[in-house]
């Protein structure tokens, strides 16, 4: 394992994919690293922009196509993140493709198949990390991406590490998370404690790990507003339009003085400058003509909320659904996507940390919305609004500011600073506060697109957990990391953000060492060198020698199979021969046991002329009058010869002496006291019955004699 590890998220939203790559120290290096502020921190996650990509459209246009998501989408993605991320890290690296609105909305058919091609495509053409592809490529829910939101920004804000330095008062720290894009939007926040009592069953229990093992554990409460986005909002608002009128010619208040749009019977744009070639127009429905009157675009978003729905569950705030009553005081919400981009990208240019004031920004909207739409076309030209404002995002900006301005204050319930009264109320501020940063994101809506330099994005959410989650806990009792319903323990609908932990890759001591951490295999295998290298050196030469022969012996069993010439006693094995507890054992030589009433048998047998030393012999049962001789087979004393050249059968000292078969099983034999001299001779009726060995006659010839 590395110093780092890597993560891959892919946010399959529904205008396009965009690519994220995360990173952070490894568990075990950041332990190492870390101060003590830190080890009570969760995990470091670093990113960098050139390390994102977002190509068009999205997935969810390969419905009928789903075998052209792969080339044709995925693969510009992949190559990018292969070229961020070191090769070695690739296998260990997890890759997620997360969709949301886009592909909420397909047919249940084509969504699966597209999914399993996504799937396919990443484990055939990368070694990126995929055990499960129902965890790792799927539609998640508004809610799952309200709730990685909603981490995201706490952990960038610091709502969790530093809960002193963000004390909103009641004992609350967090931070409310406001998203919206365009098909759906999300609310994410901890209500007080006494609504968070209130409505414990509708809140989401989410639990992350600091470095040092410390279990945090949050209820928040979380739903999304699907249909509710900016541009599903704006096709609601066009039919609305259509449906009022039969008009082929209709006045729009959200659309710059002049400016006139045709739109189809689904309330989308129609572009005037699509060419031939890209196909026929759709056919237009009415042509919409702006009217540039701003307070009116208002009034005519308003019932877009849906407000007047009937509440089954109170309290709710839009669209009937049921939310826990927000206390201003204590929750602070911060906005991203839409909420950043309509209140900053052409109303605050050059204002980046400037504070959103309700006040301020309608009259700038009023004021950029009443103009003609050739000033603003000009304005344009001359990059008046930044170089990213073209003629798309000026006519479209109006009716997004009405609908941001909606949702904000006439349906989630934010106090309009600059306007209402606050008086009484921690979030008491002056109309425009311009450093957002040093005021601690107090006031109750804060519009943000960065935090440190880092975007706010629920796919950093995700990685925090999923980060958060590969800290092993402190002991065994301790809880998983992940979310679920608002249960104690571990409720049966929990999501571990990896998928469900398998059992073998956190107890299994070898697939730690052999897969988490791969570079101590070589160590391994030289500390087992070298104990058998020193276990060798204490057997000694001649241990070893019984050894290797022993090897040998196997060998050639195992080669000439059942031959009876080639075959060894089966109870003198290796550890016999290493530790001398076999009986009648020699260095230079190993014998076998012959029947010696098989005359063939007999015949072929050939006897070495051997000498045992005596001192080593041990007495067994008498037989016949005669004793057995046993040997150690540590010393084996060589042939003498007389001078005559002839083989002499005693030893020098004349003390003892052996006879040539003894200790064979070739019958009785002779054992030599040390005060005197004991000899045997074989009857000649069983030296005859061996007398077809030609080694055998030549060597008795004399004793015959």
């Amino acid at each position: 394992m590395g110093k780092w590890k890597y993560g891959v998220v892919l946010d399959a939203g529904s205008s396009g994919t965009r690519v994220h790559i995360y990173r952070w120290l490894n568990r075990d290096v950041a332990r190492q690293k870390a101060t003590d502020v830190q080890l009570h921190s969760l995990p470091i996650i670093e990113t960098d922009k050139k390390w994102t990509k977002k190509i068009h459209p999205g997935i969810s246009t390969f419905g009928e196509h789903p075998h052209d998501v792969g080339p044709e989408h995925l693969d510009k993605l992949l190559s990018h993140a292969l070229k961020q991320i070191p090769p070695e890290d690739v296998p260990s690296t997890p890759l997620f493709l997360l969709a949301t609105a886009g592909m909420r909305i397909l047919p249940e058919r084509q969504r699966k198949e597209v999914l399993k091609e996504v799937c396919d495509f990443a484990r055939s053409t990368t070694k990126f990390q995929l055990p499960d592809c129902d965890v790792h490529v799927q539609v998640i829910p508004g809610e799952t991406e309200g709730l990685y939101g909603w981490i995201a920004a706490n952990y960038l804000v610091g709502g969790f590490d530093q809960p002193k330095d963000h004390d909103h008062g009641k004992g609350h720290n967090t931070y409310g998370f406001l998203d919206m894009g365009g098909a759906s939007a999300q609310i994410a926040f901890v209500p007080n404690a006494t609504e968070a009592e209130k409505h414990a069953n509708d809140l989401t229990l989410m639990r992350l790990r600091t470095i040092d093992g410390t279990s945090l554990e949050y209820k928040v409460f979380v739903t999304t507003w699907l249909g509710f986005g900016v541009n599903q909002a704006r096709q609601r608002y066009i039919k609305a339009l259509l449906d009022s009128s039969s008009s082929k010619e209709l006045p729009d208040p959200c659309l710059p003085a002049g400016l006139k749009v045709e739109v189809t019977q689904d309330g989308e744009f129609i572009d005037s400058d699509t060419d031939d070639e890209d196909g026929p127009k759709e056919k237009a429905a009415a042509e919409l003509v702006g009217t540039g009157k701003f307070s009116e675009c208002l009034h005519q978003t308003y019932p877009l909320l849906e407000k007047e729905k009937e509440c089954t569950d109170s309290p709710c705030l839009i669209n009937g659904q049921h939310v826990p009553a927000i206390d201003f005081d204590v929750n602070h919400f911060v906005g991203v996507s839409e909420y950043w981009h309509t209140t900053h990208e052409i109303f605050e240019k050059g204002h980046k940390d400037k504070a959103y004031d309700f006040k301020t920004y309608q009259e700038r909207v009023d004021e950029f919305c009443s103009q003609d739409w050739k000033s603003i076309e000009k304005g344009i030209k001359k990059e008046k609004w930044g170089h990213k404002v073209d003629e798309d995002k000026a006519r479209e900006v109006c009716f997004k500011a009405s609908w941001i301005i909606s949702m904000l204050h006439d349906g989630i319930g934010v106090p309009r600073v600059g306007i209402e009264d606050l008086s009484g109320s921690k979030n008491t501020t002056k109309a425009v506060l311009d450093n957002a940063k040093a005021k601690g994101f107090l006031d109750p809506f804060q519009a943000v697109n960065k935090i440190n330099d880092v975007e706010v994005s629920w796919t950093l959410g995700k990685m925090v957990l999923y980060a958060s989650s590969e800290i092993p806990p402190p002991s065994e009792s301790a809880l998983a990391v992940g979310f679920g319903s608002n249960f104690p323990g571990i409720p049966n609908d929990f999501q571990y953000p990896g998928g469900v932990p398998k059992a073998y890759e956190s107890d299994s001591d070898w697939h730690r060492l052999f897969v988490e951490n791969p570079r101590r295999i070589p160590g391994f295998f030289i500390m087992v060198f070298i104990l058998v290298f020193i276990f060798c050196i204490i057997l000694g030469k001649e241990r070893r020698s019984a050894a290797k022969q022993s090897l040998a012996n196997l060998f050639l069993a195992k080669k000439q199979g059942k031959d009876p010439l080639h075959r060894r006693r089966g109870r003198e094995g290796l550890a016999a021969k290493l530790f001398g507890s076999g009986s009648s054992s020699s260095s230079n030589a190993n014998y076998e046991r012959v029947d010696l009433e098989d005359g063939d048998a007999a015949n072929e047998f050939e006897l070495e002329e051997t000498y045992l030393d005596s001192s080593d012999n041990e007495l067994s049962d008498d037989s016949e009058g005669s004793r057995l001789g046993r040997t150690s087979g540590w010393a084996t004393p060589q042939v003498k010869t007389d001078t005559a050249g002839a083989p002499s059968y005693f030893v020098s000292q004349g003390s003892d002496v052996i006879h040539q078969g003894a200790g064979l099983g070739l019958g009785p034999q002779t054992v030599f006291g040390r005060t005197g001299l004991l000899s045997r001779t074989d009857s000649r009726e069983r030296i005859k019955s061996r007398a077809n060995s030609p080694k055998r006659a030549k060597g008795m010839s004399k004793l015959d004699e």
